[in-house]
């Protein structure tokens, strides 16, 4: 029967290393973190695990890109 997973789906957790982060997913294997400041990481679960801890903070809102839409081309002046 496989165990229950150390770290939760969206779980915030502190890396010695790479910072704040967010759980993307966890399972006996490997665990993907979703870092602040160094994007998407993915770890072995056991030699990992001694370095996150859990972190009390809120998730951060996603950055969305600014969309920028193209201007409608003048009308050529006669």
């Amino acid at each position: 029967m496989a165990s229950k997973p150390p770290f939760a789906q969206g779980a915030q957790v502190e890396h010695v290393k790479f910072g704040l982060g967010s759980v993307l997913s966890c399972n006996d294997d490997y665990i993907v973190i979703k870092f602040d400041e160094h994007g998407e990481k993915k770890f072995v679960t056991s030699i990992v695990l001694p370095s996150l801890k859990k972190s009390d903070r809120q998730p951060p809102a996603e950055k969305r890109r600014a969309s920028r839409k193209k201007a409608a081309p003048a009308a050529a002046a006669s």
